[in-house]
């Protein structure tokens, strides 16, 4: 395990390696804006609705420059400024307002990353860029007074007129918890899940908890056991829409089940070795983790590591 991974154990997380530089201190002034717009080397991740478009006849992808995007329909003034890379070359997010008709591909950010069809360095910026659209199609009006609202600040926030109210991105905290008892672990599965696929139990933090309160609440209603000791783990951005994972242990101090049925199909013990089993894909009841996109199956192998 590399110096950074002992660091920063969220940068094994699909979602979480982002080499852009946000900049925020540069967002307000509209001078950069057009300037990062009139770049050359300026770059713009399209999509339509929640998938991404991707030309698979070039060595990027998933990135188009921006004579292109404006091409294919993309309102680069409607369009988020991400940042910048390393280099300096400008990234945006802009929506198409319908399938573009060239021989693109569009595929879900799921597919994306389990497929592999991008480097996994930009999955982190993919997120970033998914989440911020989704945001803005879920905030034309403002929340205060109705009236629609503008972008803003490059794209990171919403200013209405009528009344001057602005509004921001929102992330949604998770906590997402594996659970232990000596060599076992908690697991449930939600009637969703492929058949035989167990996952770490979690839920949205409430307004006024703190994570470890979280993931004791969580755990005592979907299980019914009373969890004690919490350590934080990783995190990792969901763009599903703009959710950040809080990934976390916790220690029982009950076993006994009492399951939630309206939230879980099954809710069990594991084996430490039944789990090990069952992360290599050779568990003789053909019981599953998920796969490694997912932040549960890193708290998962990071438990079998001891």
């Amino acid at each position: 395990m590399d110096s950074k991974t002992l660091l920063d154990r969220s940068s094994l997380n699909a979602f979480a390696v982002n080499p852009i530089e946000r900049r925020s201190e540069k967002r307000g002034d509209p001078s950069v804006l057009a300037e990062a717009l009139a770049d050359i080397r300026a770059g713009a991740f399209l999509f339509v609705g929640e998938r991404i478009v991707l030309d698979p006849t070039t060595a990027a992808p998933a990135l188009f420059d921006l004579l292109r995007a404006k091409r294919l329909g993309a309102d680069l003034h409607e369009s988020v400024l991400l940042g910048w890379m390393p280099d300096g070359a400008p990234r945006f997010a802009a929506t198409l307002p319908a399938d573009p008709e060239d021989g693109l591909v569009l595929t879900d950010l799921r597919s994306l990353v389990l497929e592999g069809r991008i480097e996994p360095d930009l999955f982190g910026s993919v997120a970033q860029a998914r989440s911020l659209l989704a945001w803005h199609e879920r905030h034309g009006f403002c929340a205060n007074c109705g009236r629609a609202t503008v972008p803003a600040s490059a794209g990171y926030r919403r200013d209405c007129a009528h009344c001057g109210a602005q509004h921001f991105p929102r992330t949604d905290p998770v906590v997402i918890m594996l659970v232990t008892d000596g060599e076992r672990c908690l697991l449930g599965r939600q009637a969703r899940f492929k058949p035989g696929s167990y996952s770490c139990l979690a839920g949205f933090m409430e307004p006024g908890e703190t994570v470890e309160d979280a993931v004791r609440r969580e755990t005592f209603e979907e299980a019914g056991v009373r969890v004690g000791r919490v350590d934080y783990v990783s995190s990792q951005p969901w763009p599903f829409p703009s959710s950040l994972m809080i990934g976390c242990r916790g220690v029982a101090e009950t076993t006994d089940i009492v399951m939630d049925a309206e939230e879980l199909e099954d809710c069990r013990w594991f084996l430490r070795d039944e789990v090990a089993a069952m992360v290599a894909g050779s568990h003789r009841g053909g019981l599953t983790t998920p796969p490694r996109t997912a932040i549960a199956r890193l708290l998962i192998e990071h438990w079998l590591e001891g």
